[in-house]
């Protein structure tokens, strides 16, 4: 069971897999980004990240989503991070059941505007974000599970 889909930067980092974890009752995490699926570096540092017990896996994009489609992830409650709101899309876009997102940390970079504490993004990445609100996917800015939950809408965009 999906517990929470996010995007942000840093991907594994103390906010997920504590904070959300615990607070989610997650025993897994699904990072996925072609990047770091391809860096044994990348990899091992996001592995020291992880809490004990936590089951964590590290794939690409399309990888993670035939792995989300097969069921395979069905028994975990399962956390899934990506890197960028594109990776959001793509995998959103390939995978069936995905009912929320939440933007987590997006750095300042030129040609980005903040749309909530931690999250910066581009026009494109506004665009994205419209059409996966239209779809039906419900969005939100949310750094730790006690913040307070910022539902983004089209016309905030």
């Amino acid at each position: 069971m999906i517990k929470l889909f996010r995007v942000d930067h840093r991907l594994l980092h103390g906010q997920v897999a504590f904070s959300w974890s615990n607070s989610l009752g997650a025993n897994a995490i699904l990072v996925a980004n072609d990047e770091v699926a391809n860096s044994e570096m990348r990899m091992a540092t996001i592995r020291l990240a992880k809490p004990a017990g936590m089951k964590l896996v590290i794939k690409g994009i399309d990888e993670a989503a035939d792995i989300l489609n097969s069921g395979k992830t069905d028994p975990y409650k399962l956390i899934i991070i990506v890197e960028s709101i594109k990776d959001a899309q793509r995998l959103y876009d390939q995978v069936k059941g995905l009912k929320s997102l939440n933007l987590g940390g997006i750095k300042k970079m030129e040609n980005t505007t903040e749309l909530g504490i931690a999250v910066h993004v581009t026009h494109e990445e506004k665009q994205i974000l419209k059409e996966m609100i239209t779809s039906g996917l419900q969005i939100e800015i949310r750094q730790v599970p006690d913040d307070k939950r910022e539902i983004l809408v089209k016309e905030k965009l």
